[in-house]
């Protein structure tokens, strides 16, 4: 008799209609398995923030699907025994991480050193280390094409986070923190990269909806978790660091030692040249397009003011009396979590049933837009859990409606994979910015509230590009 904790793995069945299911709608971050676009890793790999998002799931489990169509393979009926409660664990364990190390450890560890220009070097450190997770994207999905392996990548980045997040909490400069924060998005670009392509890899169409549900729940279970370890180890950012490696390195362990997957052919990746011709090509489509560019501009709103919470809670919130900030962020977080799961699941279920894609889209962000000005004219702390909550709302039902409204945008049926991974371009592209754009907005104005003004005006900017799409109602 097999383990309950053995998830065997079988070959694929051939279907295209695969390309087109929509990813969970998650924070976007830069796609782990940026192999076939400029940008395609991680939505979100984990982007130099760090907090946030699988949006670019959708582009690595778009990349598998078409490798393994490819392949002519055929397909389970149902996923391995285990398979997604293990899917849940991993993606919960980096999301903690993602989320522990650059929401909180990460901005304490650069106070520390330079209390005066935290702003400056926070954003510079983002900055740096998003644009190099985003060029080592491409690599770290690559590893995993070229072997046909997903568990001995998911193994080795995971383990590997250990020895970075060790660096990482003795680093005593900006340069060594900068260095040893983008060692830490390689390893757990690797680890992202191969474990977003088990999906594809091993569960049958029929079951893809279950499966984007334990990988999307991932998210706020592992941002909570994030929240609440980081809050714990404020003190002592050293050992909170191990902490986050060893649940990496843990969820790992478990998932390689209960699944079994079968070797798929190796696939060379797209060469660069293909690439940016895929990008300039499916943005010649009018929809697709304004698609586009009305997600860049509501993630770089997101993300200008998400990376710096624990600063904005240090600076601009007046917390009750007691309550330290990284305490606070330990509140905020989950009630932004469970507020995202609850408008994702009514935002899919509404659009669905009154078939209406643009209204959903363009109301979600407007709604984010006021969001943002709560705390833009109250610095109360009623205004921050009330900006945390309907913030959460508006973004939860915005990723879950706009990923379903571009599936139907898509310039071509058969290059669905491809065109997912252009337009994660739109969720990669404003998060390496975004650290940039805030640190300027910050040090120039004097404060925050400027930084919530303008991310609020982009939010409008965003609901305003879904008009002209003539396609989808």
């Amino acid at each position: 008799m097999s383990s309950p904790c053995r998830a065997p793995s079988h070959p694929r069945r051939r279907d295209r209609a695969a390309r087109l299911l929509p990813a969970p709608p998650l924070i976007p971050r830069t796609s782990p398995g940026g192999h076939r676009g400029p940008f395609l890793p991680s939505p979100d790999t984990g982007t130099g923030t760090g907090t946030g998002t699988a949006a670019g799931t959708a582009t690595a489990t778009s990349d598998a699907s078409e490798a393994a169509d490819a392949a002519g393979t055929s397909g389970p009926s149902r996923p391995g025994r285990g398979l997604l409660p293990l899917l849940l664990v991993g993606n919960s364990a980096m999301y903690a991480l993602y989320v522990g190390v650059a929401g909180v450890l990460l901005a304490l560890q650069v106070e520390d050193i330079d209390p005066a220009n935290k702003v400056a070097n926070f954003g510079l450190i983002a900055g740096v280390s998003a644009i190099f997770a985003t060029v080592f994207n491409p690599v770290a999905g690559a590893l995993s094409d070229r072997t046909g392996r997903r568990n001995p990548w998911i193994l080795g980045g995971g383990l590997a986070a250990v020895p970075a997040m060790f660096l990482l909490g003795f680093a005593d400069t900006i340069l060594l923190i900068t260095i040893a924060w983008c060692l830490g998005q390689a390893v757990m670009n690797i680890y992202q990269a191969a474990i977003t392509s088990v999906v594809p890899d091993r569960v049958p169409v029929n079951a893809r909806g279950k499966a984007s549900a334990a990988v999307g729940l991932g998210l706020p279970f592992g941002s909570t978790l994030g929240a609440l370890v980081g809050a714990a180890f404020s003190e002592d950012y050293r050992t909170g660091y191990l902490v986050f490696g060893a649940l990496v390195a843990g969820s790992a362990v478990l998932f390689t030692a209960c699944t079994r997957e079968q070797r798929l052919p190796a696939r060379a990746p797209m060469p660069v040249k293909a690439q940016l011709a895929a990008f300039v090509g499916a943005l010649r489509d009018h929809d697709f397009r304004w698609a586009f560019i009305g997600r860049a501009l509501l993630v770089l709103g997101y993300f200008a003011v998400s990376g710096y919470q624990l600063y904005i809670l240090q600076d601009h919130t007046v917390l009750p009396e007691g309550m330290a900030p990284e305490a606070a962020v330990a509140v905020l977080m989950p009630l932004t979590s469970v507020a995202m799961v609850v408008s994702t699941v009514l935002g899919g279920y509404l659009s669905d049933r009154f078939d209406r894609r643009k209204l959903f889209v363009g109301a979600s962000a407007l709604l984010s837009a006021v969001a943002l000005v709560i705390p833009a004219v109250s610095t109360s702390w009623t205004a921050m859990l009330a900006f945390s909550v309907v913030n959460g709302l508006a973004f939860g039902c915005y990723m879950a409606v706009d990923t379903a409204l571009v599936t139907m945008v898509l310039p071509k049926a058969e290059d669905a994979a491809r065109d997912m991974g252009v337009l994660n371009i739109a969720n990669a592209g404003p998060q390496i910015v975004a650290p940039f754009i805030a640190s300027v907005i910050v040090s120039l104005s004097g404060g925050y509230t400027a930084l919530f003004v303008v991310a609020a005006v982009l939010a409008v900017a965003g609901a305003l590009a879904v008009k002209p799409i003539r396609s989808v109602r």
